[in-house]
């Protein structure tokens, strides 16, 4: 089947796809990029706050219903479409090409002030081995350090924040540049076990302090009567929405480079499961230290102020490091893992943003990364280094990320389920060669389930926010950093979707490169775009023969 070249493309054709080594160094970029500073700095106040023990039965409840089936289904896509995520929603429709740069363009503005915190922690890792921060943690963040000033007064670069900024988008630009196998892939199989081993240490040193089951006690306790309140609910679908990075286009993009066979459904069990694993793991590093600290203020854990993100570990975590015996080892191991964490997560980030890129104005990885780095990391060094960026930053995270990012997954659920119908045509996709079969319960997660609880979370947020403002901030700062930055990845999506492609986007047809044989009943190649065909009954395994491979119902969950 041959396609004439998309009127918006060059002759050129773009240069061969990359692919993962294998599934192991997907699985690896994948982790990598769902544990990240959230895990660390978030989960562990959430849940405490939430009923402790009991939020568990929520969150188990919450990955099990939006966190796997949004992650599968950004594989599917991914996979199936095989291309960017601008790319990818071109190829379902040319209508919703501005929906994929809409999540270009939110992963922008999250790697820019990202990389800030990466900075932070860079520092704090030098400033633990000295204690720098003495008694007062909170006056050297915020002052010596930060020198943050009053929302809306920029008082100028702050160099203690520029350079290790600067070193820090040098590495990012130089894994990028590497390409996908041979950078992100093998800096993710080697920080994640090393993550991994250097956390575990930290733990078992937390659980050994005084007062540390105090901490233990705190975050495990059940309170089973939080689990009648709707709001615990939507604080444990926000967590696990939010920690597995999903429904903004990097798992899109990360599953396009895997190859043609790949048993995905497995793969995306392992990696939901392991990000809350480490959760788990932190929560646990994280009370027993807090509960060392109770225990040497006299205090309960419960009247410690400054339980989650910024300030659990640059203000609170500090004040532990100084109580205890070989608290400058302890410090380093802390900021180190921060520091990795979200390195790995940031590497994902910016992938999204090289691949549109190298796609949409056809031109090499290189070139894509240097760009990248060079119009982000601008944006980043000269508004989140000022005095006035630890403002700015806790501003445009929180209508980013509550705002852009749900709007994103909610408008993808609903066009996936109800306008493209696509539903049938990716389970099977994603059936075909894994050995873990999906079963239709996945139809009512995206198409009732994900796209109900994100609204409500998103309708609550934006009321709250119109009606409460945010964090004390005077109303024409949070337009300005809330309000119209929401509005400029909007308008930008629509910008960038009239660019024309220097690539034959519209050429690719999914049927020709998985085969039809992957989805038997389905045809979206491009000349019949919309025509889902029937979900066959051989599919179905009710009546007649199956092919090998197509489906077993004993494999089904």
């Amino acid at each position: 089947m041959v396609h004439e070249a998309s009127p918006a493309s060059t002759s050129r054709p773009p240069a061969q796809r990359e692919q993962w080594s294998g599934q192991f160094g997907f699985i690896m970029a994948a982790v990598g990029s769902a544990i990240g500073l959230g895990n660390i700095w978030r989960f562990p106040g959430v849940a405490y706050t939430n009923g402790g023990g009991a939020f568990m039965i929520p969150y188990v409840v919450a990955l099990l219903t939006a966190g796997i089936p949004m992650l599968l289904l950004d594989y599917a896509l991914g996979h199936r479409y095989q291309g960017s995520t601008p790319a990818v929603f071109r190829r379902i429709s040319k209508k919703f090409e501005f929906l994929g740069w809409m999540k270009v363009l939110v992963c922008f503005v999250i790697t820019a002030y990202y990389a800030v915190i990466l900075a932070w922690a860079l520092r704090y890792v030098g400033f633990s081995a000295t204690l720098s921060w003495k008694d007062d943690p909170t006056g050297f963040f915020v002052g010596a350090f930060l020198q943050a000033s009053d929302p809306g007064v920029n008082n100028g670069i702050v160099p203690g924040i520029f350079w290790p900024l600067v070193g820090i988008w040098i590495a990012i630009g130089v894994v990028m540049a590497l390409g996908v196998a041979k950078g992100i892939e093998k800096a993710n199989k080697f920080f994640i076990p090393l993550l991994v081993i250097i956390f575990v240490a930290l733990v078992i040193r937390a659980i050994t302090l005084p007062g540390a089951s105090e901490g233990l006690n705190a975050l495990f306790t059940p309170n089973w009567g939080a689990l009648a309140d709707p709001s615990v609910w939507i604080a444990a679908y926000s967590q696990i929405f939010f920690s597995l990075s999903v429904g903004f286009g990097i798992m899109v993009t990360y599953s396009s480079y895997l190859r043609r066979k790949s048993n995905i459904v497995p793969t995306g069990l392992v990696t939901g499961f392991a990000n809350s694993s480490f959760e788990l793991l932190a929560g646990l590093g994280v009370f027993a230290t807090l509960g060392f600290m109770a225990a040497q203020q006299g205090v309960g854990v419960g009247e410690l102020e400054g339980l989650t993100g910024v300030g659990l570990s640059f203000m609170t975590f500090p004040q532990v490091i100084s109580m205890m015996p070989g608290g400058p080892v302890f410090g380093i191991i802390f900021f180190t893992s921060l520091l990795i964490a979200g390195f790995t997560s940031m590497l994902s980030l910016t992938q999204v943003l090289s691949a549109a890129v190298q796609e949409k104005f056809n031109v090499g990885r290189r070139l894509a990364s240097v760009i990248v780095v060079v119009l982000d990391g601008l944006v980043s060094v000269l508004i989140f280094t000022s005095t006035d960026g630890l403002n700015v930053l806790d501003t445009v995270d929180k209508f980013i990320n509550e705002i852009g990012v749900v709007m994103c997954a909610v408008i993808t659920c609903i066009l996936i389920a109800f306008v493209v119908k696509r539903m049938p045509l990716l389970r099977s996709h994603l059936n075909f060669n894994s050995r873990l079969h999906l079963g239709k319960w996945w139809y009512a997660c995206i198409a009732v389930v994900i796209p109900i609880i994100l609204g409500i979370m998103m309708v609550i947020t934006v009321v709250d926010l119109l009606t409460n403002g945010y964090g004390g901030y005077p109303t024409g700062f949070l337009y300005k950093y809330g309000w119209v930055m929401v509005l400029l990845v909007v308008v930008g999506s629509f910008l960038f979707t009239v660019i024309p492609w220097r690539t034959p986007v519209d050429d690719f047809d999914a049927m020709e490169y998985h085969g039809a044989e992957a989805t038997p009943g389905m045809n979206d190649s491009p000349t019949v775009t919309g025509n889902t065909g029937p979900y066959t009954r051989e599919l179905m395994g009710l009546t007649g023969p199956r092919k090998p491979g197509t489906y077993n119902p004993g494999k089904e969950i």
